[in-house]
């Protein structure tokens, strides 16, 4: 029955990137409720991840946290392993780690700060992606959902180049994969939200925030909960087993395909 379409996550073994808070957290809080086991990551914020967790347990879940800085080479091999190891395998693995860090001009990002933007939103998908990818073909499906952002298509507000070229290689990425994936059952695909209130907004101008308003035709802010029914969707062979390669735009409208 369609009043069962998620019915097919419970047990199902879950890595979300970046979910001590944001879209993340609301990821997390949505694929406990359907039943999954989540692995919540975390860098900095443990307190919170831990909170969310406990709230995930006390519901009837099944959640751990882990820590893992991946804007340094090799932490997302680390933190994926590490999650197939304490969860017995992965079956979604959600992507969704991501930050500007500043909005300045090209000519402004200093080589460490070009590095630790390129590593956190590009490699650190590629290194989680290659860790778990043969997991994925041993068991001979498996669903990969990037988020990635409005930025990737329409560049953004000022200051977000290398945040935008770097999501815009995960879609591409992305499109690749699913055609060299297929075969094994693999699914990849993306998210791209748009102007959603979340704190990695920290570093927008209040200016900046009401122009993302005014080109918003739905005239609101998004919020995280906006964003969890489509990676239920995506994660589903029952809702989206025919799809793949795609991205799904999450945006009030601010770009339209």
């Amino acid at each position: 029955m369609w009043t069962d379409a998620f019915e097919e996550l419970r047990g199902r073994r879950v890595l979300i990137t970046g979910s001590s808070s944001g879209i993340g957290a609301a990821i997390a809080q949505g694929f406990a409720e359907c039943g999954a086991t989540v692995a919540v990551h975390y860098f900095s914020n443990r307190a919170n991840a831990e909170r969310l967790v406990d709230e995930i347990h006390r519901q009837g879940g099944n959640a751990l946290a882990l820590q893992a800085d991946l804007g340094v080479p090799g932490a997302g091999t680390a933190l994926t392993e590490a999650a197939i190891g304490a969860m017995g395998g992965i079956d979604v693995l959600i992507n969704n780690a991501g930050a500007a860090f500043a909005r300045v001009a090209i000519d402004q990002f200093d080589p460490a700060l070009t590095q630790r933007i390129v590593h956190l939103n590009q490699h650190s998908v590629i290194e989680a992606i290659r860790a778990a990818l043969p997991h994925f073909r041993h068991q001979r499906r498996g669903a990969i959902i990037n988020t990635t952002s409005i930025a990737a298509r329409n560049g953004g507000g000022f200051g977000v180049s290398l945040y935008a070229a770097a999501k815009g290689a995960v879609e591409a990425l992305s499109r690749s994969l699913a055609r060299e994936e297929a075969r094994y059952g693999i699914r990849v695909n993306c998210v791209a939200p748009g102007y959603i209130d979340t704190p990695v907004h920290q570093v927008t101008s209040p200016e900046q925030i009401a122009r993302y308003l005014d080109a918003t035709p739905l005239a609101r802010a998004g919020v995280a909960q906006d964003c969890v029914g489509v990676f239920l969707f995506l994660a589903c062979e029952r809702t989206s087993g025919y799809i793949t390669g795609q991205t799904i735009g999450v945006n009030g409208g601010m770009h339209m395909i």
